[in-house]
């Protein structure tokens, strides 16, 4: 449950001010036009038309979202390199306007959900999410080869866990509402803490492989992967599966699987880690729906992760 971020008309348009200014700065010559995009949980988003083409300018409303800008540079021209279609981010900063701002390259097509050929998208988002997996990386989160700085990365996937990820916290929330039995609790603490083994190094997580961040041609090709802001550095293919898979269909969660490559005997293997992982992530939003108490909410989440609307096993 993402919090959307309410402005003003003025601010945007100061914003699209900011947006004519980065881009002239950027390509010596003033934009044919720039209009404002309506979706950006923490930007202001300008579509801008240009001599040299289209582009996407984002401005950041906080000063520390030049980090997020950075590390979405670093990963998405790793993952072009390897052949993934992603944005081309022409320019990252935060000096020409008193705001961090990015410059990518429009990509062209419509967002994959309500695609008639979802089956085939499906299929190619797991081969492309294989693909991104195969990013090597040092330390685990959200801090990682694109930082300079080492003092703030987790070295390990311990440090992970109860650094960034805040496992003891939220292992709190499932408790503090019920969410699974103490036996469970125990469980799932187990498993998180068990990890994926010593034998499993660190790589790229694009960490929201899902249709909304998927654009197609009218073929249901896909033309570009989007959305990097929440990649991070972690086990693969555990944390990307985790979060690519859990509002899949069972068909759909197996197409998926079927184009990332993982065998039936392999799935069957990683399946309790990406199990935690997925019930784990669901802590901070289940203590939004707390704090306002929201008991519907509540029990709709308590009855999903009692495993009652598994229709397969047994």
């Amino acid at each position: 449950m993402k919090k959307t971020v309410k402005t003003s008309n003025g601010d945007v348009e100061k914003a699209k001010v900011m947006a004519r200014q980065v881009i002239e700065h950027h390509f010596k010559a003033k934009p044919k036009r720039v209009t404002y995009q309506a979706e950006g949980l923490s930007n202001f988003v300008f579509w801008v038309q240009h001599d040299e083409g289209e582009f996407i300018v984002r401005i950041g409303q906080s000063p520390g979202k030049i980090n997020a800008y950075i590390k979405e540079q670093w990963a998405v021209a790793k993952a072009r390199e390897v052949g993934v279609p992603a944005p081309e981010i022409l320019e990252v900063g935060n000096e020409v306007i008193p705001a961090p701002f990015m410059i990518a390259r429009l990509m062209r097509g419509e967002v994959a959900t309500q695609h008639p050929e979802k089956m085939a998208i499906l299929h190619e988002m797991g081969r492309y999410a294989a693909l991104i997996n195969t990013i090597v990386t040092e330390g685990y989160g959200s801090i990682f080869d694109w930082s300079n700085n080492q003092l703030s990365r987790n070295a390990s996937w311990r440090d992970f866990l109860f650094q960034e990820l805040k496992l003891e916290a939220r292992l709190g929330i499932l408790k503090k509402y019920k969410m699974l039995t103490p036996k469970k609790l125990r469980l799932l603490a187990q498993l998180l803490e068990k990890g994926a083994g010593r034998n499993h190094k660190p790589r790229l997580n694009h960490g929201d492989v899902r249709l909304k961040n998927v654009l197609v041609n009218k073929q249901g090709k896909i033309t570009a992967i989007l959305d990097w802001e929440h990649c991070m550095s972690n086990v693969a293919p555990y944390w990307d599966l985790s979060l690519a898979l859990h509002d899949l269909s069972i068909d759909e969660k197996q197409e998926l699987l079927a184009g990332y490559g993982i065998t039936e005997e392999s799935f069957t293997e990683i399946a309790p880690l990406i199990k935690a992982l997925n019930i784990i992530n669901y802590a901070p939003h289940i203590e939004q729906f707390g704090e306002v108490q929201n008991t519907a909410q509540l029990d709709k989440y308590r009855l999903r992760l009692s495993g009652t609307l598994d229709l397969y096993s047994l």
